[in-house]
């Protein structure tokens, strides 16, 4: 089945429709993240080792990605979604393009068969110990991008 019919065949439109989100959210950060790139951007100083610099935000950034749908199909005890682990930041920078295709065209697949009610209830744990619903989560992953790119943005200026 291609990508566009898997869009097109989605029991929950709410889940299609934040798959679009995350996919558009994420290739606007992409951009603003290349900006700041090539300007020189540098991080606020933070213990956070996610923020040591452009490169590590941009690995934090599509392992997130990854982990939310690793979590979403865990929790619907769908099979692993087969996501490649996030490359080290130095091999990721030198191939998000390839790794971003790949990991948008996964994002797509996982969650065309689930019926709207599984996205809402139960609730489960996060990695972070935060209680999420799968449609709280696929929000979450969508503002995740949202959040990242506007930290940037304001960063450039």
């Amino acid at each position: 089945m291609i990508m566009n019919e898997i869009l097109e065949s989605y029991n929950y439109n709410g889940a299609r429709s934040m798959v679009l989100l995350h996919e558009h959210y994420f290739m606007e950060f992409l951009q603003t993240w290349s900006k700041a790139k090539r300007e020189n951007i540098m991080l606020p100083i933070t213990a956070d080792p996610d923020y040591e610099s452009l490169d590590k935000l941009l690995n934090h950034v599509c392992r997130s990605a990854r982990g939310y749908m690793v979590w979403m199909c865990d929790k619907l005890n769908l099979p692993d979604p087969q996501i490649e682990e996030t490359p080290q930041p130095e091999l990721l920078v030198k191939n998000i393009d390839q790794y971003t295709k790949h990991l948008l065209e996964t994002w797509r697949v996982p969650l065309a068969n689930i019926d709207e009610e599984k996205f809402h209830t139960p609730t489960f744990k996060s990695n972070w110990d935060v209680e999420y619903s799968v449609d709280a989560m696929l929000e979450h992953a969508v503002m995740h991008l949202i959040r990242h790119e506007f930290q940037l943005q304001n960063l450039i200026g």
